[in-house]
């Protein structure tokens, strides 16, 4: 299972470790701490020495209380922020975090290798032809509604069937388009309760039935801080746990605010599966 990545082949058969950058001033876990040079440079240094695969950029807050931000500010946020990690460290493979395609295309064209849509294109009618129009890898995450609006958005009669049916859609629309690298994302936190989460992760291994890699983003989520009582600050050894759990079920990359714990867990879980 590879992926294409500015003409580099990534084998996802090994998984992989996208490393957090949030350059937002109101992230749930970080927000604030990466808004200049002086911040972000050490950071993605510090990510890539423990052993990221990819940084995932994001420049809009997802979190339902997150305030509106322009198009235009997210673009003019991210992309000196792609131009700089570019700049002094040329090999990264960016991941960029956005619903919206004219900020996936200005980003694409500032060398970004990824997009990660929360929204898999349902916000952006666009989103679609800019990903095939670039040809980049294209993460297509499961979420109902809107940041704004998701938790309002919960209720399922079945609700793996219907994330099912849901990435079946948008794997048959990008397919038409002649997208080809596809990478799932089943959302948690997005328009889903708490247990709903758990369930998902519980059976997360169906959604290999659709062939595609998956990738697991629950780093200090609020399934975990919220279950065990404690904040997003203390909820690392539950993202340890949840991230093994999430290899064990046939996760493909692991996207982290931790990069060298969550390496550790792909190195043990690989030395049990040699």
């Amino acid at each position: 299972m590879f992926i294409n990545c500015k003409g580099r082949l990534i084998d996802l058969s090994i998984p992989k470790i996208m490393g957090i950058l949030n350059v937002t001033p109101n992230s749930f876990f970080d927000g604030g701490k990466y808004n200049n040079e002086s911040e972000i440079l050490p950071q993605v240094e510090k990510m890539l020495s423990e052993g990221a695969d990819f940084i995932d950029i994001g420049a809009y807050s997802s979190k339902p209380s997150a305030e509106f931000v322009t198009e235009q500010e997210e673009i003019e946020r991210i992309v000196p922020v792609i131009e700089l990690i570019l700049k002094h460290f040329p090999d990264t493979l960016l991941s960029i975090d956005t619903f919206r395609a004219e900020v996936a295309k200005a980003s694409i064209e500032s060398g970004a290798a990824i997009i990660n849509d929360i929204a898999a294109g349902g916000l952006d009618e666009n989103m679609f032809d800019v990903i095939a129009k670039y040809n980049v890898p294209y993460i297509m995450m499961h979420m109902r509604g809107n940041p704004q609006t998701m938790q309002s958005m919960t209720q399922y009669e079945d609700i793996i069937k219907e994330m099912l049916f849901y990435f079946s859609e948008k794997v048959a629309k990008a397919r038409s388009l002649g997208i080809n690298d596809l990478i799932m994302d089943p959302g948690f936190g997005f328009a889903k309760t708490t247990d709903q989460n758990y369930e998902v992760m519980q059976k997360m291994e169906l959604f290999n039935l659709l062939e595609l890699p998956v990738l697991s983003g629950i780093s200090r989520k609020s399934m975990i801080y919220k279950t065990l009582n404690n904040t997003p600050q203390e909820a690392l050894n539950g993202t340890t746990f949840l991230n093994t759990i999430a290899l064990t079920k046939g996760a493909k990359i692991l996207r982290v605010h931790d990069v060298k714990e969550a390496v550790e867990c792909v190195t043990l879980f690989n030395k049990l599966n040699l």
